[in-house]
């Protein structure tokens, strides 16, 4: 019979991480509602997927996507943790609510990446992209049936006017996070 009872070790890794999701989802949360709204579409500029991708650095594919899911959980029951400090059901199942579902795929793609290439930036840069790029279609296809448009219109509104500053947090998050990343590991 071998004894199962947690080592000290193994407690404070433990409590070390569960800290370390509340403060990245927290991170999320003061990052997210701060929003810029534009004109021509329902989608303001935000820096949720920012927020995102560091906390994939610093988390892990796992634990990093659980940040997330409970991120979306406390804006689902009403916090104002959405852009421009909105929350609820209603955002969720509103016009940008297909963009917020797709923080989750953003987070298993980028988090699946670096962690199958660990310690190498141009994979988390990769992962990145095609998760920003899947959370995009989800939200591009839920924005074009909650608000009538072709999928080619609902792009050019919910999209393209997004690229270039998602391209600029992509480029700073592959600059920050590796430092933050290194930084937590001495913890």
């Amino acid at each position: 019979m071998t004894d199962r009872t947690p080592t000290a070790h193994t407690r404070n890794t433990h409590t070390t991480m569960l800290t370390l999701i509340g403060l990245m989802t927290a991170v999320i949360c003061i990052l997210g509602p701060l929003s810029i709204p534009i004109p021509v579409s329902p989608v303001p500029i935000s820096l949720t997927n920012f927020a995102i991708y560091i906390t994939l650095y610093i988390l892990g594919m796992k634990n990093g996507t659980i940040s997330c899911i409970i991120y979306l959980l406390l804006g689902a029951v009403g916090v104002p943790v959405f852009s421009s400090f909105s929350g609820g059901l209603g955002k969720l199942a509103g016009p940008t609510g297909g963009y917020l579902v797709g923080f989750i795929f953003l987070a298993l793609i980028q988090g699946f990446l670096m962690e199958h290439f660990p310690g190498k930036n141009i994979p988390a840069i990769i992962g990145m992209t095609i998760g920003t790029a899947v959370c995009y279609l989800f939200g591009t296809i839920w924005l074009a049936a909650q608000m009538d448009l072709s999928f080619f219109s609902a792009l050019g509104i919910g999209v393209i006017p997004y690229l270039p500053g998602d391209a600029v947090k992509v480029i700073l998050s592959a600059i920050i996070g590796p430092k933050l990343q290194n930084a937590v590991r001495r913890i």
